[in-house]
This record gives structure tokens, C-alpha cells and sequence, in this order.
């Protein structure tokens, strides 16, 4: 299946918007958690990332996944391209490896002081909410698509799962950064195939322990794989706090201070 690169954008946008809206709505007549900052000013600052991102991508990088699949078939480039398997099974194989690599990126955004420099912008947020699931650094966003690329080459999926997966990865991100209030019973039985708000709040946890848990953003496999895997924060939902300890005030929710919060001389044993 072949996508024009406007069509991709403008139909991953609509799922985006979409599910966006109804998630924000939730929120807001069924909150977990009580929020601590200013919505507005919250709002204003992750949701203005979205656009610096985007901005930069379009600066930075002349290919995106989708188009970079179709470059790996046309080379016989990848996994699947010496793998003679049916279309079924290539494309739900695809999106697994595709999310296990994603995992892979968030464990070493973690370990790699320079990775975590960037991606304790998305932590210092001292709420989290669906606007929460925007709020990366946009030299972050460059090197998770150039790693992205990468892995698209070295997996050569078709076009149809990368853009599948990269559609459930957005949706994904943003349910389990919510602040939806799941009922227990059903919280329970989804954790076991897909990652939660409740399971992915313990990832946004002051304590150090907590942080390093949760990493998975779609399938929740991974983190009891690898033992990652933290059922629930020490201090409950309702009494934990969110968020890096250097940062519990007002600066997290100001766009300037976000976007150079990498280059502040602090290192990660004085994060948490």
C-alpha cells in the first residue's frame, strides 16, 4: 500500500485530534488525580512543544518513517525483506518489533546522561495529563525519528505497519499519560496486554526506584520481560508526587525554561 505524504499526515492528525478530544474530555469529568499547576498555563507550554517539534522535524529531517519504508523496500533493504513470510504475519510482527524498539529508546533516554538530559524536559511536568504525552524536547523528537529510521531499515517493515504502528504509538502515549480514572477491575485486565495511565503514572514518580520502571508506551510485555515492571507507586495514586525534585515549582509549566532545561548544568544524580 502506497501513502502520499499529505494524506499520512493529514489522517494521523485527525487520529491524533480525535482521540486527543476525547481523552481531554474525560479528563475532565472523570480526573485521577487532583492537578496542581495552572491547567492553562500547563496546556499552553506542552501543546506549544507540539508545534516547536514539529517545526524542527520539518527543519531537520527530509524523510519520515512512512516514506523511509517504502525507500527500504525499493532497496530490499531489512529484516523482512530476506524473511519470506505471509502479509498477516509480517505486519503484527512488524508492530511488535517496531514497539520493542521504542522501549528499548525510552530505557536508554534513561541511562544515557545526554539521552536523559533531553528527556527529563517530558519528566519535570509536576502533573500528568493527556497534553503530558506532547511535552518532549524537540532535540529528543530529532533523535527518536532518527532512531526510528533506523530501525525501519534494519527491520524493513511495510509502509502499512509503520504507519499503523506510528498511529497506535500516538494513541497509545496519549491514554496512558492521562488522567483518566479507570475503574480498578478493568485497569487490571488491561495492563496485561497494554500499558495503563495507572501503570505509566508510576514511571512519572519523584522516587528514583519508580522513575526507572514502566518504560513501555503501547504493549505492556515488556517491562515484565525485562522486569521493569512496577505495579504500583509506594505512596498510592492519590499521595505520590510527579514530577523531578530540583523542579517542584512553577518554572516546568514556562515554554523558555522547558526548551533549555538540557543545557542547564545539572546532571542526573541531581535530578531525583
Amino acid at each position: 500500500m502506497i501513502f502520499d505524504g499529505q494524506i499520512d499526515a493529514m489522517i494521523r492528525f485527525g487520529f491524533f485530534a480525535g482521540v486527543f478530544l476525547l481523552l481531554a474530555g474525560i479528563e475532565l469529568h472523570s480526573p485521577r488525580r487532583q492537578l496542581l499547576m495552572p491547567k492553562s498555563r500547563r496546556w499552553i507550554t506542552n501543546l506549544s512543544l507540539i508545534v516547536v517539534d514539529t517545526l524542527a522535524l520539518r527543519v531537520a529531517m527530509p524523510i519520515m518513517a512512512v516514506a523511509m519504508a517504502h525507500v527500504a523496500a525499493q532497496n530490499g533493504w531489512g529484516l523482512f525483506a530476506v524473511i519470506n513470510l505471509p502479509v498477516w504475519a509480517e505486519f503484527v510482527i512488524a508492530v511488535i518489533l517496531l514497539d520493542l524498539a521504542i522501549y528499548g529508546q525510552h530505557v536508554a533516554t534513561h541511562k544515557i546522561p545526554l539521552l536523559w538530559r533531553l528527556h527529563k524536559v517530558h519528566h519535570a511536568d509536576r502533573d500528568i495529563d493527556v497534553t503530558t504525552a506532547a511535552r518532549f524536547h524537540p532535540f529528543e523528537i530529532i533523535a527518536s525519528m532518527a532512531y526510528k529510521l533506523l530501525c525501519v531499515i534494519v527491520i524493513g517493515p511495510a509502509a502499512a505497519a509503520v504507519f499503523v504502528f506510528e498511529i497506535l504509538l500516538n494513541a497509545s502515549t496519549m491514554f496512558n499519560h492521562s488522567n483518566l480514572k479507570l475503574p480498578l477491575g478493568i485497569d487490571r485486565v488491561l495492563r496485561k496486554l497494554v500499558v495503563t495511565p495507572d501503570m505509566h503514572r508510576v514511571h512519572h514518580s519523584i522516587a528514583r526506584g519508580e522513575t526507572d520502571s514502566n518504560y513501555g508506551f503501547f504493549l505492556s510485555i515488556w517491562d515484565r520481560i525485562f522486569r521493569t515492571y512496577v505495579a504500583q507507586p509506594k505512596y498510592g495514586h492519590d499521595e505520590m508526587t510527579i514530577g523531578l525534585s530540583p523542579y517542584q515549582d512553577d518554572k516546568p509549566i514556562k515554554l523558555g525554561w522547558s526548551l533549555l532545561l538540557p543545557f542547564q548544568p545539572n546532571d542526573r544524580s541531581g535530578d531525583q
